[in-house]
């Protein structure tokens, strides 16, 4: 059985980065984005967020800068499409209590499966969205996956600078 990839997450953050599920390699390295081809560490500090880029093996620094880490699905997967609706369904209640517990002021889902599940609507667009979520903002960005070769690294800054600028 695969371990679970603990949430990097604290009460009051500025941004909670939610994943739609944890790469096979995250899940046994332990630490958030550690596939080799996942951008997510270099949008995040090419777009401004962190001064530097860190290293996912010291994924939980991500905390200092009043950001964190979830994921929608806790079971890893080679390939996000492997998850099933009912997965996406089952987990809706967990992830909302979470929400409550820890209110980020925004949670900006990477990719568009979990929030389509989560909210119920079926046409979603990339970066704010209209309704809150468990009173926070809410901003869809492109997936930073190896795998979504529909957004270029230059794509993914711009996505990502876009919800920095938002929350500054």
């Amino acid at each position: 059985m695969l371990p679970i990839l603990t949430d990097l997450i604290d009460h009051n953050l500025t941004v909670l980065f939610c994943g739609i599920n944890p790469g096979l390699k995250s899940a046994w390295d332990g630490h958030h984005f550690s596939g080799r081809s996942n951008r997510f560490w270099k949008v995040l500090h090419q777009a401004g967020f962190t001064p530097y880029q860190i290293e996912p093996l010291n994924d939980a620094t991500i905390l200092d800068f009043g950001y964190g880490l979830t994921t929608a699905v806790a079971r890893a997967t080679v390939r996000a499409d492997e998850l099933t609706k009912d997965e996406f369904e089952n987990a809706i209640e967990a992830f909302k209590t979470k929400m409550d517990l820890y209110q980020p002021k925004y949670i900006a889902f990477l990719g568009k499966p979990a929030y389509a599940v989560f909210s119920g609507k079926k046409q979603i667009s990339w970066g704010p969205q209209t309704e809150d979520f468990c009173g926070a903002k809410v901003w869809v960005l492109p997936n930073p996956s190896g795998l979504n070769r529909g957004f270029t690294l230059s794509d993914l800054i711009t996505n990502y600078k876009q919800l920095l600028i938002a929350i500054q």
